[in-house]
């Protein structure tokens, strides 16, 4: 429908996606800009932080709550149980969390995801699509875990990560759930003046790699799951061994539940090749299994066995390949290929991206959980990063160069040349 002007009323209801401070941000100053811009980023960020604390923190409450009665327990104050969860849910942000004259560096990347989507869902629901009020929430959720740190009688150096991991996850939350707000602008309008400026083969290699990457990461966590089904009976043995009560059991799953995003990179280390380790000495591969002695803990039960080495599972890493092969084609369509080179230089981009972010998810994934030989629990980042890198490129490479139409020309002026010289030799 449309007024005598020629306008569509719809059109005209719909909000506007504009670039600078939203109308609803408050009273306005006299030069027409809101007074509070910052309020909405800054109580975005603050529940962000509370909510995922909260979920955290909760479990270890109600287990505290629920033994108290234990003779054992008499001399714990209820305040232990809320200094493990804010704890364990400052390990998420990368803080070590010292247990009993242990430390325990291993991220539980579920409570780093949790407060990824916490500072998403705040920010997508209260927030305001400014560069103002995204400040302000990593302002704020960074202050949460800064007091958090200082309350827990941390260091210096533990201060500086729970800055470095506060401002990194509060950041990512926030800025993609503002990207999704109504009036915000959108994405690849704000990155086009900073992405145009690289030259065409590496945007789209850069894209492919992430392409290759995320199939990679899928293909992880259905092994994982596969670990799962197969080891049910060694994780039903350790449960039955543990002999937890409900609540206990309860507090047990959702910590595992927590260290389940941490499975799952060990899973694509081990189908890439260079594989992992839980604890030194041992070796998880594709072509061998090499254990050791290890926490009782049900999720570990998941674990490949000694004896599950070999085989088929030899040929594991043929699957970089399949995967560069995809993204190959993914790149073929979407290259305006215009030079011979243009395929070789964006197969580079999509290893170098491909094996870049598989090293970071590794790093991410590895620490330790006590000292010894606990203290190594991971994969190699610089094993897995090449390893991805060099099957992308040769996917990539085997489907992008015989496909694109430049470099074919090119091939057949060479193949030309030579023949050409060679009939023109005494």
């Amino acid at each position: 429908m449309t007024d005598p002007s020629g306008t569509d009323r719809l059109d005209r209801a719909r909000p506007p996606r504009v670039l600078t401070e939203d109308h609803r941000a408050g009273p306005r100053k006299p030069d027409g800009k809101p007074a509070l811009a910052w309020l909405p980023g800054l109580l975005a960020g603050l529940q962000g932080a509370l909510l995922s604390l909260l979920v955290v923190v909760l479990p270890a409450v109600t287990a505290y709550v629920v033994t108290s009665a234990d003779p054992a327990n008499a001399s714990v104050a209820w305040t232990r149980s809320t200094e493990v969860g804010a704890g364990l849910w400052l390990i998420g942000h990368g803080v070590p969390l010292g247990l009993g004259g242990n430390v325990l560096t291993l991220m539980p990347l579920g409570i780093t995801c949790l407060a990824l989507f916490t500072c998403y869902a705040s920010a997508r629901r209260s927030g305001e699509a400014t560069t103002t009020s995204l400040v302000a929430g990593i302002g704020g959720y960074t202050a949460v875990t800064v007091v958090i740190t200082l309350l827990m009688r941390a260091t210096i150096a533990d201060v500086a990560l729970a800055v470095i991991g506060g401002a990194a996850v509060s950041a990512t939350g926030l800025a993609t759930g503002l990207a999704r707000r109504p009036e915000a602008p959108r994405v690849r309008d704000l990155t086009r003046p900073l992405w145009s400026r690289v030259i065409p083969p590496i945007r789209t290699g850069a894209s492919a790699g992430v392409l290759a990457l995320s199939y990679l990461v899928a293909a992880a966590a259905a092994v994982s799951a596969v670990w799962v089904l197969a080891g049910r009976a060694t994780i039903n043995d350790i449960i039955r061994a543990l002999d937890l009560d409900v609540v206990g059991g309860s507090v047990l799953a959702v910590a595992e539940l927590a260290y389940v995003p941490n499975v799952v990179v060990w899973a694509l280390a081990w189908l890439v090749g260079p594989g992992f380790r839980v604890g030194a000495g041992t070796s998880f591969t594709t072509t061998e299994v090499v254990s050791g002695p290890m926490p009782v803990v049900p999720l570990l039960g998941a674990l490949p066995q000694p004896g599950s080495g070999g085989g088929v599972l030899v040929a594991a890493p043929m699957l970089l390949v399949l995967v560069g092969a995809l993204a190959g084609w993914w790149l073929h369509r979407r290259l305006p290929s215009v030079r011979a080179v243009d395929p070789l230089v964006a197969g580079a981009a999509a290893a170098l991206t491909a094996g870049l972010c598989a090293a970071a998810l590794v790093v991410l994934a590895s620490g330790g959980i006590g000292p010894g030989r606990m203290g190594d629990i991971g994969a190699s980042p610089l094993a897995v990063g090449s390893q991805v890198g060099a099957g992308v490129l040769l996917g990539v490479l085997l489907v992008a160069l015989p496909t694109d139409a430049e470099f074919r020309a090119a091939c057949r002026r060479g193949l030309s040349r030579l023949v050409s010289r060679g009939s023109s030799a005494p």
